[in-house]
């Protein structure tokens, strides 16, 4: 069946017709492995007249408006219509629904570990409809009681309190008003740790599988809860609403995690089975900090559109990054979110594809789920933060407070919040949010040695005037760094540099824009970045020269040469974990000899391995690295064999990493990694052996990930992930570039095979980004004349993009 996305003029005269009191749902989970029951009873106002109900069965059972039945063939495109009257009004609708395996709606998986089934809802974006009937748009929130048959043994956990009320039955408390989007049930054999903080019920869960594993994590992952808690109320003076909290860690899911109230859910390769970096844990505590954020931001008060949904993401990434950084044990939570965030943002800005921060222009649902992206993020974060630095932390917080308490368990816009912070004291803000919230894509900060100026060029159409206050890095040749800061308010600044310095633009990124080093900064980058003792610095340096070789501006030779000293001596994992996988998949790609550029890493990296204190973080992330570029497969074989250096142990991770690199090379066979995943049979191995068997040179192994790709053989959403970066390895052309072709031609029709949030998955995870050929951006550039869906289209934009930037340091800097 197909559905019809919902449009925001369409969302908009509902709301005007409609205000839900009350949902009460009844899931039977019990009923098969394949289906569940669910009946739903709304009770709602109408001004009367016609509208619908949004619902996505496998069988409409019975519906019933005001006492009288309906037609169930009615339903059509996933909505039924209602002849609704004047007042009161109640819906009572029951369904057989179908369980899924793509993250979305009730998602449900077997654990290939112990065989036990697990199931986590997803109601985002048009999700929740497969889960119950409901009136599926932000705006229209209301309260939600839940009654839940289980399969005995089973716990289920939902957004508010629940209890077992005999075997298998379990009735929830009533919660305060969600939109539909928010509402979740959590429910298997998970393994469940209960404790509590300043009167807060708090939970952790994860599958059965994962129960030592969990057990090791929970008193950092509970002592960051407490932690973040004591903050948020600090900062608000408002007390967590939503009753107990619990943080479930759940097999296959899409995005990071769900800002679900009282029942917020994980991806749960979060709860750590191998040995991780420090990198890894800053990366889980600001995951955890910026859902705990949403509670206030995005769940007490909700976007009315999805235009505004960067009033959740942007203010979550903020304040999940500042919280972890100053009430937790990752102080330089700032650094890692430097290496992690910031190109994510900034490419997305540069992109065909790239929109404003607030008012996207999202015009229907389906397309609004291409806007959760960097500029959402990591752009809307770093705007905030500038914002905050302009009108003070004082009135920056109090208009936020105001903001929260003056639309609690409501829905509210952009110009409510700056209302809010004009009312606060923060003045006019409307310059701010023309300048930086309106407009969409990067200026260009540049340095002119020649004629001593520093030049700021808009993006191309907008005229947006915006000021920037940055500091300026130089080094000197014996290494020795100096910094001051600089407004860039014109399109030249006067800006006097010596000929023999490196000069960096904002290298603490206090504004959001592109910064590339000059010609001459380059050599002496070489010597002085390994000498920089500042580490937020130096990830504003690798920013810069990211962003330079993304543009076409950074020679791959020259940026080889500033990552071997600077491999050497860094001693920060997030930066080797960043730049070493980036020196590889990009800078040795697509230098004059890849063989000899992965050489180098591969040395560098084993060195500063070697280097490294035994069993440190560091030491981790740059035999990571090793792995990554090693070209002998008899040094990989005794690695996979234990012969390790002091401080390494051959986990699961490593080894798969090992074997992945040793399938890319042509040294493993299929039948030696089917072995290895039966040895361990967990969830994590499953996809990282479909990673590992689509990186074979071999026609069969492409086939087999293709057949995934295309929905003839069953697969994960994470699967389907990992089959795409495997197939697509440098030195395998001769195997996948007639599928390059198969790739466009598979596109139109791709959503009879995928849907939702994978669907866009799989067009990037199986873009041709090792084909460097102009022809097929010009033959993508028609297929994106077709009709295609929105997921699609915006996937296919950005793959083009990704392949035309590379298609250009290429030709300009030609082996």
């Amino acid at each position: 069946m197909s559905y019809r996305s919902l449009r925001q003029a369409e969302a908009s005269a509902r709301r005007r017709l409609l205000q839900v009191t009350s949902y009460d749902v009844t899931l039977d989970l019990a009923h098969d492995d394949e289906t569940f029951e669910s009946r739903a009873r709304i009770g709602f106002t109408s001004s009367g007249g016609d509208t619908w109900v949004d619902l996505r069965p496998v069988r409409l059972d019975r519906i019933v408006l005001n006492g009288s039945p309906l037609d169930p063939d009615a339903l059509a495109e996933g909505r039924y219509p209602l002849p609704t009257v004047t007042g009161p009004n109640e819906l009572v609708v029951e369904a057989t629904m179908g369980f899924r395996n793509d993250g979305e709606g009730l998602h449900r998986s077997v654990d290939p570990a112990d065989g036990r089934h697990y199931v986590y809802g997803m109601s985002f974006m048009e999700a929740a409809p497969s889960i119950f009937a409901c009136f599926d748009q932000p705006d229209l929130k209301a309260p939600w009681t839940f009654h839940v048959r289980a399969p005995r043994g089973w716990v289920v956990i939902g957004n508010a309190p629940g209890v077992e009320v005999e075997p298998g039955a379990w009735e929830f408390s009533r919660t305060p008003p969600l939109s539909t989007y928010f509402v979740t049930l959590v429910a298997g054999p998970y393994h469940v740790l209960r404790d509590e903080h300043d009167g807060i019920p708090l939970g952790l869960s994860a599958r059965a599988s994962l129960a030592a594993d969990l057990d090791r994590e929970a008193d950092e992952l509970f002592e960051l809860t407490r932690a973040c808690f004591d903050e948020f109320h600090r900062l608000f003076g408002i007390r967590y609403p939503f009753g107990d909290y619990h943080q479930a860690f759940v097999p296959e899911f899409n995005a990071g995690a769900m800002e679900n109230p009282g029942c917020v859910t994980f991806r749960d390769p979060l709860v750590f089975s191998s040995r991780v970096t420090r990198g890894q844990r800053i990366g889980r505590a600001t995951t955890v900090a910026h859902e705990m954020a949403h509670q206030w931001f995005g769940n007490i008060v909700t976007p009315a559109w999805w235009d505004d949904l960067w009033l959740n993401e942007s203010f979550a990434e903020y304040l999940g990054n500042r919280v972890t950084a100053d009430v937790t044990r990752y102080g330089d939570a700032w650094t890692h979110n430097a290496y992690a965030r910031r190109q994510w943002g900034l490419i997305a800005d540069q992109r065909p594809s790239t929109h404003p921060v607030a008012g996207n222009g999202a015009l229907d649902a389906a397309a609004a789920l291409g806007d959760f992206d960097g500029i959402s993020y990591a752009k809307g974060s770093a705007i905030l933060k500038q914002l905050n630095a302009a009108i003070g932390d004082e009135v920056f917080l109090a208009g936020t407070v105001d903001h929260i308490e003056g639309h609690r368990f409501g829905n509210a816009t952009m110009h409510d919040l700056f209302a809010s912070w004009e009312r606060a004291g923060a003045g006019d803000l409307s310059g701010f949010i023309a300048s930086w919230l309106r407009t969409s894509g990067p200026d260009i900060l540049g340095l002119d040695r020649d004629d001593g100026v520093i030049r700021r060029a808009r993006p191309a159409g907008n005229d947006a005037l915006r000021a920037h206050s940055i500091s300026v890095a130089t080094a000197s040749g014996d290494g020795s760094w100096c910094v001051e800061p600089l407004v860039v308010d014109a399109d030249e600044t006067p800006y006097d540099a010596s000929a023999d310095e490196a000069i960096v633009l904002d290298p603490y990124q206090d504004t959001w824009a592109l910064t590339m080093p000059d010609e001459a900064t380059l050599p002496v980058l070489a010597r002085a970045l390994p000498r920089g003792k500042d580490p937020l610095l130096r990830a504003g340096v690798w920013s810069n020269l990211a962003t330079a070789f993304h543009n076409a501006r950074l020679d791959p030779a020259d940026a080889l040469d500033i990552l071997e000293p600077a491999i050497l001596a860094e001693d920060n994992d997030d930066a080797l974990t960043a730049i070493l996988p980036w020196g590889v998949r990009e800078v040795a790609a697509l230098s004059a000899d890849p063989a000899e550029s992965d050489r180098r890493l591969h040395d560098a990296a084993l060195t500063r391995a070697t280097s490294a204190e035994p069993g440190s973080s560091l030491q981790l992330a740059a035999f990571r690295g090793a792995i990554g570029s090693a070209a002998d497969a008899a040094v990989l074989r005794r690695w996979l064999a234990g012969e390790v250096l002091d401080g390494v142990t051959i986990d699961l991770d490593l080894r798969w990493a090992i074997l992945a690199r040793l399938a890319q090379l042509g040294a493993a066979s299929r039948d030696e990694l089917d072995i290895q995943l039966a040895t361990e049979p967990t969830t994590k191995a499953s996809v990282e052996h479909t990673r590992a068997v689509a990186s074979l040179p071999d026609v069969s192994a492409k086939a087999w990930a293709w057949e995934r790709f295309m929905g003839a053989v069953p697969a994960s959403n994470y699967q389907i992930e990992a089959a795409g970066r495997g197939m697509w390895r440098r030195g395998h052309e001769a195997l996948t570039t007639p599928y390059a072709d198969a790739w466009l031609e598979a596109l139109p029709t791709l959503q009879h095979h995928h849907e939702g949030w994978v669907l866009g998955t799989a067009v990037q995870a199986f873009a041709p980004i090792t084909e460097l050929d102009e022809r097929l951006v010009l033959a993508g550039r028609e297929v994106l004349g077709g009709d295609l869906a929105p997921a699609v289209r915006r996937s296919l934009v950005d793959s083009l993009d990704a392949i035309e930037r590379r298609i250009a340091v290429a030709r300009r800097f030609p082996r």
